[in-house]
């Protein structure tokens, strides 16, 4: 079994959390910002002083490579993504980024014999944080994989229109044709040219670290739905009209939240999870009486028939009035889950035995470039510990060991996928 270098992943950790320090221990690195774009030349740096070749597709993806002993194989890759939310954190994305960067370095220095050149990715967007949609790359480049109802929602005119969320006037398109990084089409990862894909994440949930295991060995990509409830009333003065006789969309609302974490609790499935993340409310003035309200409620499990039971519920808001307030429900989206290979998921299992690593099956709740790549070609996920299950803030931790045991068990499961075809 070959092991990967703790200086070296600590040297990365450390020298990538500069690109967008935000001054708090955190990052926020927009896609094809300035501050992306330090990350990606030292991507580019580090990968052609181990003899990579680098390559860069329409979308700005890019694709760092070593060679195999046989020409003609396909590539096996690995990566994430360099992005960042707002005053995010130092790992989520960047460590897929970091950990394929030290597979290749660890192979090239340890002179470890492989058949299939081996490729580390960086993906364009997955977190749409300035341009949305999430995963807005990965989703045009496995676009005809895609299952119908996710497929319109990637469409690649529509995506360049993409607006900034700060101006509301720069598109992704515009930023793109002026990247550096925008390159040929043909470079596009493919089932032609790839045989299968491996991703590693930091968990962002707290499972891991309860049960004291170093590493998840991802099984899956949780189903999800995303609905918005939206609740019609009547705007009046807060002051003067009485409270019998008010519309309050607002507390009409509150109220069928109240009821939908009730009744979606009663099913009583522990590994269900739910979120009513954004609300709109109209007029928003403190001196008027609200009528209109809008939340949006998002609901993950892997079972099709568990999450049918709690759209049943959701759907059953429509059918009542709420504090004098008539409720319609409509849908946003939803995916069905993704079963990450099985083959490769036996890979990473063994490497982890093999190396030592703890290790455990795990869900994936979030959503991540590699399910989309799964439509196109085997593909699987691992995930270390996260610091109290913290992601998607400056809080966000991964130990630097941890970091190096998870690239560790990938460098050994990719070498199983190397040896295997």
């Amino acid at each position: 079994m070959y092991k990967c270098s703790l200086e070296r992943m600590t040297d990365k950790i450390e020298t990538f959390s500069k690109f967008g320090d935000a001054g708090h221990g955190g990052i926020t690195r927009y896609t094809l910002s300035p501050e992306d774009n330090l990350a990606r030349k030292e991507f580019v740096k580090r990968m052609e002083a181990i003899g990579a070749v680098i390559e860069t597709d329409d979308m700005a993806n890019m694709y760092a490579t070593i060679p195999g002993s046989d020409p003609d194989a396909k590539r096996i890759v690995m990566g994430s993504h360099t992005d960042s939310v707002m005053n995010g954190g130092n790992y989520d994305g960047i460590l897929g980024v970091m950990s394929a960067m030290e597979v290749l370095e660890a192979v090239v220095e340890q002179k470890i014999p492989h058949k299939h050149p081996l490729t580390a990715m960086v993906w364009t967007n997955e977190e749409g944080s300035l341009y949305p949609p999430a995963m807005m790359s990965s989703g045009v480049i496995c676009y005809d994989y895609l299952p119908e109802a996710i497929r319109g929602k990637f469409k690649l005119e529509d995506m360049l229109q993409s607006k900034s969320i700060l101006d509301f006037k720069t598109t992704f398109g515009e930023v793109l044709d002026k990247s550096e990084y925008k390159g040929d089409k043909a470079n596009r990862l493919s089932p032609e040219k790839y045989l299968n894909m491996f991703e590693i994440h930091i968990e962002q949930g707290p499972i891991l670290e309860d049960n004291k295991k170093d590493v998840g060995v991802v099984d899956c990509v949780l189903g999800m739905f995303n609905y918005r409830l939206k609740f019609y009333g009547q705007t009046t003065h807060a002051g003067t009209f009485p409270m019998p006789k008010r519309k309050d969309a607002f507390f009409a609302a509150s109220q069928a939240l109240v009821y939908l974490h009730e009744e979606i609790d009663k099913l009583g499935y522990p590994e269900l999870v739910y979120t009513t993340g954004e609300v709109i409310c109209h007029p928003g003035i403190h001196t008027c009486v609200p009528d209109f309200f809008d939340f949006s409620f998002d609901s993950r499990h892997e079972d099709p028939a568990v999450l049918d039971q709690v759209l049943a519920i959701v759907k059953s808001c429509a059918d009542k009035t709420w504090a004098g307030c008539t409720c319609t429900v409509e849908k946003a989206w939803n995916r069905d889950t993704v079963y990450w290979d099985e083959k490769l998921i036996g890979y990473c299992e063994e490497a982890a035995k093999e190396t030592g690593v703890s290790y455990q099956l795990i869900h994936s709740g979030a959503g991540h470039d590699a399910q989309f790549a799964a439509y196109m070609m085997p593909t699987t996920m691992l995930f270390v510990q996260s610091k109290d299950g913290l992601s998607h803030c400056e809080d966000e931790y991964s130990t630097p060991e941890h970091c190096t045991s998870g690239a560790t068990v990938l460098l050994n499961a990719v070498l199983k996928a190397d040896q295997a075809e």
